[in-house]
Formats: C-alpha cells, structure tokens, sequence
C-alpha cells in the first residue's frame, strides 16, 4: 500500500500516522510492521517515532498476523463449580480470558487447557470453551463449556438473555436513587478506540438495573445486574452518568483516591451468575464472594453521613 503524507500531517508519529490512516488494524500490529522492515518512508525504512515532515510517500507491506492457539499452562485456578457438561470459575483481576494481540501466556484458556484437557471447540483453537468473557481487570463467575453441546446450549441462554448476571460495584460519587434502570445506548467511541460511549444517540441497545447496597463519604457501592452483554457495559454506563467504576481510569476514574492506597484494577466483580443446566434444564447458581483485596479497600472508606 502506498500513502502519501500532507502538511495536516506535519508534526505526526509514524505508527500514530499509519493507525489513523488505515483504522483497521491495531497500532500494536502496525508498530510489528515498522519493526520488521514492512514500512519505508520515502524509500528507507520507518521508526515507529519518527516525525513526518508532510511531504513522505509511506510504502506498506502489511502481514497476516500469526494464528493465535491456545496452549495448556500450569496455572492456579479457583473452580466454583464443576460437572462433566460446565465449569465455572472465579477469574482473578488481572488475567486475560484468552490470547489476542501481544498476549498468549497467563491467560485463563491455557490455565482450563492445562487442569481439564480438552474443551469445546465452538470459538476455534484460540479460545476453547468460551462463552462469555470479562474484562482484564475485572475478577469473579466466568463459565466455560466442556463439551461442544453445552457450548451451544450456554450460548442460546445469553443470546436469549436468560443467564442472570449480578456484579458488584463501587462507584465515585453520590448515586442519588436507592434503584434505578440505566437504558442507553453503547458504541465504540470514535475519539478513543479502546473504549465505548453511552453518550452517543446511536449504538446497540443496552440496560443495566442497580441497587445501592451502601453509601461511603465520595462513593456508593451497588448490586448490578445486566439484562445486555454489551462491552464495557457497566463501565461505559456508570461513567455516562458521572459515576465511573472506582479504578477505572479509561473511564474516567482519577487515578488517586486522597488518603488511600492505589488500587491497581477496576472496583468491578461479577458476583452471581444463574443459567440452566445445558444437559438437564436445571437451574445452577455461581456465587463469588467479594475479592478480599476490594473489600479491604472499601472497609478503608469514611460512612456517609445523612
């Protein structure tokens, strides 16, 4: 591919350049172009820094990335439940559900591969077993189908939003209703590509309902339940309203709390998950007790005062 530069570019990084420039691909992978000599800039090849002056023909030879397989890897896993049919598991903060981009070790895929062998093949070699997914930085009930019919079955009940989904979270802020219903629309923002908006008319359809369980001195700490599986979804809505999750600082959390340790993931956890059983109808209940890291942080909080 051939690109050409203008002065509105004058002052650009490279990969920044190339990113905008061709959105369809990450800058990560861009930045693996530059670094094996698959980008020249008027004739000699790119530094991902280097600064365009506005006059440069840019010359692209994209590549395919490497396919992503899972691999088993001795990992520590908390097993809530388990049958020959499901497995749930109480995914810990910090660890990626399965390998993408720049990722393919620690993740949660190759910690099932290593402790229960083969799993459903229903999402390909990369994520076996994977229904659902949670954020890297959000922990608790994450289901895993072992065999290609529960696969199909568990994927029906979140199509048809039939699996009941609980989380708990702490919010910033004054969360003036004891409940409410949040429907608002979900988008990937067009400003900050890894992060969504539900400040945007368009977008899918998307409804979160909360409770408050209890109110501290800046933050209110809520039951959320989703009836959407939209990413990002209790993120994007709460900082929609002004209440970003605690530690969240793509979506608008400050980075320190004054007075408190730092909290190095989101104050986000998937509690409670309902779902029938694939093979026999039945319901099945999943509980994760709130993670003793975000409790002690939260036990650390002045009341409210009426």
């Amino acid at each position: 591919m051939i690109i050409h530069a203008t002065r509105e570019d004058a002052g650009k990084r490279l990969d920044v350049f190339l990113q905008q420039s061709l959105p369809g691909y990450s800058r990560s992978r861009i930045q693996e172009w530059i670094r094996s000599g698959r980008v020249t800039v008027s004739g000699a090849p790119g530094r991902a820094s280097y600064r365009l002056r506005g006059d440069e023909e840019l010359e692209v030879e994209p590549a395919a990335p490497p396919p992503l397989r899972a691999v088993p890897e001795d990992l520590p896993l908390s097993i809530l439940y388990e049958d020959d049919q499901v497995i749930a598991v109480n995914k810990p903060a910090g660890m990626v559900v399965h390998a993408g981009a720049g990722r393919h070790s620690g993740t949660l895929v190759n910690a099932l591969l290593h402790h229960f062998g083969a799993l459903s093949a229903g999402t390909g070699e990369e994520r076996p077993g994977i229904v659902h997914r949670l954020d890297r930085f959000t922990s608790g009930v994450i289901l895993v189908a072992r065999t290609d019919a529960a696969h199909r079955a568990l994927a029906e009940q979140f199509a048809s939003r039939s699996v009941e989904k609980v989380y708990l979270a702490l919010v910033h802020g004054n969360v003036r209703q004891d409940q409410g219903r949040i429907e608002r629309p979900i988008t990937r923002d067009p400003s900050h590509r890894t992060r969504m908006t539900a400040r945007r008319a368009e977008g899918r359809a998307a409804i979160t309902e909360f409770r408050v369980l209890r109110r501290f001195a800046g933050f209110t700490f809520l039951e959320v339940r989703i009836r959407t599986g939209r990413t990002h979804q209790i993120r994007a809505h709460f900082s929609s309203l002004g209440h970003p999750v605690a530690g969240d600082h793509l979506y608008g959390a400050p980075a320190r709390v004054p007075g408190m340790p730092a909290l190095d993931r989101y104050f986000l956890h998937a509690h409670h998950v309902r779902f029938a059983h694939p093979a026999t109808g039945a319901p099945v209940v999943v509980e994760a007790p709130l993670p003793p890291d975000l409790a002690a942080w939260m036990g650390l909080l002045e009341p409210s005062v009426p």
